[in-house]
């Protein structure tokens, strides 16, 4: 039997407001597999990005278990889940938080330079990386030199950039224009198919989220839809 790549159990994160606490994801448990390709949906403020920042470990939760490829990281150290995220995991913002003095190269090989890779393997997998995102013509360009959706396949590729098991995205074409949306999200579903990658998109986009194989609905902090992704739309 497989071992599930990620696996949630009872999560529980609650936010402390004054005097009180407002609970923002509600007794969660699922499980994903190698090479899913799942998009997480549901209105504003029912959790979504927080669930998708606890399952890709930059947030802790307040109770609960993570489980990823079956060892329990809940309680590991932060210096501990920095190296495991480096080598595990690669996250995409909304906002593409690159850096704007960097150039493409730069920031994609950024990653590799905090996990103290050396400069020929750093030189060989920005390039590859690059060529797979189709940025060769713009590897020397600063940021605010490309069009958002290059932005966005500069933060892509440096997810990439040390080939992590799971891609996970925050609204990764939430300031795209539509034409970069779709090339964004074909970019997506390339990497899961044929490069065998675990996807996890949270989307508001009904288009986007389409495009994936499963989809989990969430609302006041609960999983109301786990499924199919056609059924789901079917139903929704």
């Amino acid at each position: 039997m497989d071992i599930p790549v990620l696996e949630l159990k009872n999560i529980v994160k609650t936010y402390n407001i004054g005097a009180g606490s407002i609970p923002v994801v509600k007794n969660v448990s699922l499980k994903i597999n190698s090479e899913e390709f799942i998009s997480i949906v549901g209105a504003s403020g029912s959790g979504k990005s927080t669930l998708l920042s606890i399952m890709s470990a930059l947030d802790k939760p307040t109770s609960g278990d993570i489980i990823l490829a079956g060892k329990n990281i809940t309680k590991l150290s932060e210096s501990k889940l920095s190296r495991l995220r480096g080598k595990t995991i690669g996250f995409v913002f909304q906002t593409f938080n690159l850096y704007p003095t960097l150039s493409v190269f730069e920031n994609i090989a950024l990653p590799l330079r905090i996990h103290e890779y050396d400069s020929a393997e750093i030189n060989n997998k920005v390039k590859d990386i690059i060529s797979k995102v189709g940025l060769n013509h713009r590897y020397k360009h600063k940021p605010k030199e490309l069009s958002g959706g290059e932005r966005q396949r500069v933060a892509i590729a440096r997810a990439l950039v040390s080939d992590p098991q799971i891609i996970f995205a925050d609204e990764p074409t939430g300031n795209l224009d539509s034409k970069s949306s779709q090339e964004i999200i074909a970019l997506l579903t390339d990497l899961n198919k044929k490069h065998k990658k675990t996807v996890i998109i949270v989307t508001h986009e009904k288009e986007i989220a389409k495009w994936t194989n499963r989809t989990i609905h969430l609302k006041d902090g609960q999983i109301t839809f786990d499924g199919n992704t056609k059924k789901y739309f079917k139903e929704a």
